[in-house]
């Protein structure tokens, strides 16, 4: 039984911001692994990274369905609005990951042509962080709406900042593959992650910098959510952490860690999650339409809300699970089949 006072639409807009967030960092690792298919040329070190990945990037995904599901059904106003916005990079994107998909599949059953779909496999992968990355830039720009439509253009998705948020999506989920085959890898392979992981580190936290400072010129009121009093004395304690998070990270590198890197990476990825969130509040759509505008009505979130209150543990019992089971350092003599 839902609560009568509770605000529901508020609960679905925390639900599918988790699921997203979620997504980000579960199967951003992954892609990053198949960006990073370019780092090696060796034939046993590619079947090791795709066996790190084989036995949850299937369930990765899970949380992409999930966010975009929960947005057409909680907050079907939004959907209309982002879709026509964002058609070209999403479009983009859920192609591929079909290919790379295929490309994942295929590199373990044709030897003949394991080149092609190595290449492909990569190809995919950084073809979905690039989308990715264009999707979110052109959602921070703001979309513009008249009449509760889409009334932009086919390309405002196409812009300088659009374009660096993709490149920083791109390192930033080069740095999430690059810890997770340090935790994952031992040897020769895991030697190279680490010196990879410095670079990408570096040219992560350069990124973040940039597009950090440029945000609050997109939009007065972003500025007024970051700078204002009294919030300031809140939202500062977001890049504070994302420094600790970045100094953990370096350090974690700098010592040799396995673990240590990859999480110090997640939580620099969830605290930049979290600055969007403060950008954006309370709009699920910039700049104007807000999470209640956008709401179905209460009793469907009500609905909605009582089976996802079932789903999610489900999610996360299974995904957890997943991840327990296939603990420790992958074995090269065993691959993926």
């Amino acid at each position: 039984m839902i609560p009568a006072d509770l605000d529901v639409a508020f609960v679905w807009a925390g639900l599918i911001a988790f699921a997203v967030l979620a997504y980000v960092i579960l199967d951003g690792f992954d892609l990053g692994v198949g960006i990073l298919f370019a780092a090696t040329r060796e034939e046993e070190e590619r079947d090791v990274m795709t066996a790190s990945i084989a036995p949850v990037w299937d369930g990765n995904e899970t949380w992409l369905v999930l966010g975009g599901g929960g947005l057409f059904a909680a907050f079907p106003l939004a959907y209309a609005v982002v879709m026509p916005a964002l058609y070209a990079p999403i479009v983009v994107m859920l192609l591929a990951l079909v290919f790379r998909g295929v490309a994942f599949e295929f590199r373990w059953r044709s030897q003949r042509a394991r080149g092609a779909w190595d290449a492909g496999f990569a190809l995919g992968s950084l073809a979905a962080a690039l989308a990715q990355g264009f999707a979110l830039g052109a959602l921070v720009q703001g979309v513009k709406v008249e009449n509760r439509a889409f009334a932009g253009g086919a390309f405002d998705w196409l812009t300088p900042f659009s374009a660096a948020t993709a490149l920083a999506l791109v390192v930033g989920y080069a740095l999430l593959g690059a810890t997770w085959l340090i935790w994952k890898t031992e040897g020769a392979l895991q030697a190279r992650m680490r010196r990879i992981a410095r670079i990408a580190a570096l040219a992560t936290l350069a990124a973040i910098g940039l597009v950090s400072l440029a945000t609050p010129f997109l939009d007065p009121a972003y500025a007024e959510r970051w700078f204002g009093a009294p919030q300031v004395y809140y939202t500062i304690l977001v890049p504070a952490l994302a420094a600790g998070a970045a100094f953990a990270l370096l350090r974690a590198l700098a010592r040799g860690r396995d673990a240590l890197p990859f999480l110090a990476a997640l939580a620099l990825f969830a605290l930049c999650f979290v600055g969007l969130g403060v950008s954006f509040y309370p709009n699920i759509v910039p700049p104007d339409l807000t999470i209640r505008e956008a709401a179905a009505p209460r009793e469907s979130l009500a609905f909605l809300l009582a089976g996802a209150l079932i789903l999610v543990p489900m999610v996360l019992a299974y995904t957890g699970y997943a991840y327990w089971t296939f603990r420790g350092k992958v074995d090269p003599a065993e691959s993926y089949h």
